[in-house]
């Protein structure tokens, strides 16, 4: 187990700044036109596919980084230079974390690659989870998967949306209910492979913030995929469902669904996205409140605007400390026992929003203008705390967690 720290060591920093010069010499100088277009910027992904960013292997080196500080690093680094493009690049990431926290090592071995692809091919992937009437209810989750024995096949059908690469993705990796008197626990994850017949993309969601990047519905109808595409294997599934039966009949330990896990392993790196937003916000108007003058000086020499920088700065390192608590834990194995991924995503989520809101307040009229990036970022910033877990129900887990209450 690695020792925490605050300090990334020598490696990491090379990657780091490595990341940031591309953050900054190929990310940022595209961020307003993609923003405009509101299309996947293929030219972006493939360019960070020819360095090597976009690739399995980066990934799994910063996922399997035993100090935990590889992933939110990285996505620090990313969402720094634009969060739309950023998603564009890392939203195949959820789909893989999902087959890395939930398939056997052959599922892990066989459609992860393909996700990503290569510099040559590129490739993406899509978590489609929530749906137009179970979002944060995910007990109301309607998409059906039954088991077809004699042909040893899943059957899915059902709505998904607000899915990132859904319907353009290669790989989709769906959440499905399998037994519908357990609720939640009844909840199952199926890989669809490639051109796989009956699925197909709905709506294309014109959206406030992070337009780079691409989101829609997935329809599934009767959308068959082999035995072998259930996340974990059917002994796995059968087992943990008899566990949630029991536990409904008596009482008894929690039992994980595969979303869940997921959206778990997930949350300090959104913290991060966050983070990433923050800072380049507050260096956007630290940089202006030095260089602009009225009356005869600098507006950082005012109290107002100085305090607020300070104020900006001292969220911005707060929510990086406890992204970097709760992903050092989460790789070592260490439970949260207080919600400390919750805690992250929380913090971190509600920092962009403020720090964002602050910048362009710093600006003033030019803060409120595209011809500054702090309104892009402030639009951008409204999504954290909405996706893998509103504000509120990071609150909710935070709650339930510290006191044991089923709270509501």
């Amino acid at each position: 187990m690695a020792e925490f720290t605050m300090e990334l060591n020598d490696e990491q920093k090379e990657v780091r700044d490595w990341l940031h010069g591309f953050a900054a010499d190929v990310i940022r100088p595209a961020a307003a036109e993609w923003d405009e277009r509101e299309e996947t910027p293929w030219p972006v992904i493939q360019e960070a596919a020819k360095v090597g960013i976009y690739s399995l292997d980066f990934y799994a080196q910063q996922y399997f980084d035993q100090t935990g500080l590889g992933i939110p690093m990285a996505m620090e680094e990313l969402f720094w230079g634009d969060a739309g493009i950023a998603l564009s690049i890392v939203g195949t990431g959820l789909a893989a974390v999902g087959v890395l926290a939930n398939g056997t090592e052959e599922q892990i071995g066989t459609w992860v690659p393909q996700m990503y692809g290569d510099a040559n091919d590129v490739k993406l992937a899509a978590f489609c989870s929530s749906e137009p009437d179970a979002g944060s209810d995910v007990a109301s989750m309607r998409t059906r998967a039954v088991y077809d024995e004699a042909k040893d096949e899943w059957v899915i059908n059902g709505t998904k949306t607000w899915a990132t690469n859904g319907g353009i993705a290669n790989v989709h990796v769906v959440v499905a209910v399998v037994d519908p008197e357990l609720g939640s626990k009844g909840h199952a994850s199926f890989i669809v492979p490639p051109n796989t017949p009956g699925l197909s993309q709905g709506q294309k969601f014109k959206k406030h913030g992070i337009r780079a990047s691409h989101t829609a519905e997935v329809i599934l109808d009767n959308v068959r995929v082999p035995g072998s595409c259930l996340l974990g294997g059917k002994e796995k599934l059968d087992e943990r469902l008899a566990r949630a039966r029991e536990r409904a009949r008596t009482g008894g330990e929690r039992v994980k669904n595969a979303a869940m896990a997921t959206f778990e392993a997930s949350r300090p790196a959104v913290g991060a996205m966050a983070v990433g937003t923050a800072r380049a916000a507050y260096e956007v108007a630290l940089d202006y409140a030095t260089t602009r003058e009225q009356f005869g000086r600098p507006i950082i020499d005012n109290q107002g605007v100085a305090f607020q920088l300070a104020d900006m700065r001292t969220q911005v390192d707060a929510a990086r400390l406890l992204v970097w608590r709760a992903s050092w834990m989460a790789i070592n194995g260490k439970p949260f026992t207080a919600a400390e991924g919750s805690m992250s995503k929380l913090f971190a989520s509600e920092t962009a929003k403020k720090v964002t809101a602050q910048a362009i307040q710093i600006l003033g009229g030019n803060g409120y203008t595209r011809e500054y990036p702090v309104e892009r970022m402030h639009r951008d910033s409204a999504i954290y705390t909405i996706f893998e877990g509103t504000s509120e129900i990071q609150r909710l887990v935070i709650a339930r967690t510290l006191s044991g209450m089923p709270i509501r």
